[in-house]
């Protein structure tokens, strides 16, 4: 059975919003080479999920694991996304998906982000990075 991987985000109307989720595909596709590792957007950046998933299927892609790429479970992971599967396993009936939790109910992620944290408050003098 082929497999691929997407990895959703909400999506922005500045490109460049999407270089941190471009980097973690990157370092995904690294890890699974003979896997699609593909990025898909909720809105205003392409492809959709509905995009994604047709492209995955036209090279016949079975299974999908859907990693939300969402610090929290909204309305967007609870209702939304649903939603949005549904219709696509209407459309697309052999394929199986396997959604993954939000990032941000991972304790390792949690952990990581407040490392993260922690390390900034103790850097001395520095500048925020907006400045």
């Amino acid at each position: 059975m082929k497999s691929a991987i997407i990895l959703f985000a909400h999506g922005a109307r500045d490109p460049e919003w999407a270089q941190p989720f471009i980097q973690i595909r990157e370092r995904v596709a690294q890890q699974f080479p003979s896997t699609q590792v593909m990025l898909a957007f909720l809105e205003l950046m392409q492809p959709t999920l509905v995009e994604a998933v047709a492209k995955l299927t036209h090279n016949d892609v079975e299974h999908i694991t859907l990693i939300p790429l969402f610090l929290a479970r909204g309305g967007h992971l609870k209702q939304d996304l649903p939603r949005l599967i549904a219709s696509i396993e209407q459309h697309h009936p052999t394929v199986k998906f396997n959604v993954a939790p939000a990032i941000g109910e991972e304790p390792e992620i949690l952990d990581s982000i407040a490392r993260w944290v922690v390390a900034q408050h103790r850097l001395p003098n520095k500048k925020p990075a907006n400045q």
